[in-house]
């Protein structure tokens, strides 16, 4: 038997895990709330801090609500379902705080009121674990597991998932059972569009002709795009030729951003809608205006910059996205953008569009964020830089590089609920010439 502790638990982990201390040693401990005491067994022993898991809630946070999704726990799709959504956005705006503060070595100057939409079946981009369980003769699909993530989640159902998909886990599994080539699809991504979803399957040898009939049969049964990734990247192709590309509209600058399954896209529809709007708001953009949008992907920020200012210019590593937002240009008549291919986080120099006369500046980092083409910019004619991050801790590195190398100010930040019920901060701050 594990031994068991009664812990106070006093703040909130990164990945969403109750803190507490005990013998003045840290220890994360799941399934626990800042405010609470908690019976935990520890599970395991580190030489910094222990990890530990919730058996009985001594003493519930008031923010403590009763998860909507029945896997939650066992689920690693999420971590925060037990939090109260309000109290979910403020624990993702006290991190990015601390990040500032502790890596940045900078304040904000005002925070912007945190940015909600969809909370729940949100999530239209995933990827789901698929495994053949011999001794049970059973499929599993799903996220990993919490506890473990070595193992896939049995799920029934998902909560955060588009419905279309969130709500057939069940037979979306007992489907793959049938197939002669169950041991050998790894996994799905998901890929859900405004008026189709795209189901890909990754397989390590050929189907055969019956497990196609019987993929085909499931898409036509539940209104499924079936695609097949049979190699890297580059293999993914639809079972069936012909369909409807997938896209999503941008209603308030008419326009429609086509994309492919594998294309990395805002996970929440809804608060790509709100975080655009706010971005573009914060730029105070005027019709004269040149920006430059580095890490623009198809365009999901070019496109609308390009309906409010003279000129746009995009940047992105990846020559397919780069080829799908000229093509999303040239589809909706935009004629004020151009795009390049670039490394960003290589040297660029001689390159042309780095020597622009910007008066705009949007960054839209990877995890990794955007030191190094930070240090290769033509800051000193920018007024002003929106930069929307994913990685609280890369934001706040590079905004202590923009304010102590640059002299730019942090005037305004805050959080976004991307990802509602995980840990996942994403957030927005502005940077202006001091």
């Amino acid at each position: 038997m594990k031994p068991q502790i009664e812990i106070e638990i006093v703040d909130l982990s990164h990945d969403g895990r109750g803190v507490g201390r005990l013998d003045g040693k840290a220890v994360f401990v799941s399934g626990a709330l800042p405010g609470e005491r908690v019976r935990a067994e520890r599970i395991g022993r580190k030489r910094s801090f222990d990890e530990a898991r919730t058996l009985e809630v001594l003493h519930p946070s008031a923010d403590r609500v009763a998860p909507e999704c029945p896997h939650f726990g066992y689920c690693g799709g999420c971590a925060l379902q037990h939090l109260a959504p309000e109290a979910q956005i403020i624990a993702k705006q006290k991190v990015l705080a601390e990040n500032f503060e502790r890596i940045g070595h900078v304040q904000c100057e005002s925070w912007l009121q945190p940015l909600t939409a969809d909370r729940w079946h949100y999530r239209r981009k995933a990827r789901l674990g698929v495994k053949y369980v011999r001794k049970k003769e059973r499929v599993l699909v799903g996220f990993r597991e919490s506890a473990d993530p070595r193992f896939i989640a049995d799920l029934g159902e998902c909560r955060v998932l588009v419905r279309e998909v969130g709500e057939r886990i069940e037979p979306l599994a007992r489907m793959i059972e049938q197939l002669d080539a169950r041991e050998k699809i790894p996994q799905i991504e998901v890929a859900a569009a405004d008026q189709q979803t795209v189901l890909v399957f990754r397989h390590l040898e050929p189907l055969n002709s019956a497990d196609r009939e019987r993929l085909s049969q499931f898409g036509q049964q539940h209104g499924f795009a079936i695609w097949l990734q049979p190699g890297g990247v580059d293999s993914v192709h639809p079972l069936h030729k012909g369909g409807a590309a997938l896209g999503f509209s941008l209603l308030d600058y008419d326009l429609n951003i086509e994309f492919q399954p594998l294309d990395f896209v805002q996970v929440n529809g809804s608060m790509n809608q709100k975080m655009i709007a706010l971005a573009l708001d914060l730029l105070q953009l005027a019709p004269q205006h040149r920006v430059l949008d580095l890490f623009c992907g198809l365009g999901n920020f070019t496109l609308p910059l390009a309906r409010r200012v003279a000129r746009v210019v995009g940047v992105e590593g990846e020559a397919g996205l780069v080829q799908r937002a000229r093509d999303n240009a040239a589809r909706n008549g935009i004629d004020n953008a151009e795009f390049h291919v670039a490394d960003l986080s290589k040297p660029l120099a001689g390159v042309d569009w780095l020597r622009g006369d910007y008066d705009r500046l949007l960054l839209d980092p990877p995890r990794t964020g955007a030191d190094g083409i930070i240090v290769q910019l033509p800051l000193q004619q920018i007024e002003r830089i929106v930069y929307v991050s994913c990685h609280p801790g890369s934001l706040a590195r590079d905004a202590g590089i923009l304010l102590r190398d640059h002299g730019f100010r942090l005037k305004q930040a805050g959080v976004m609920d991307m990802f509602p019920h995980t840990a996942h901060v994403e957030s927005i701050a502005v940077f202006e010439r001091g």
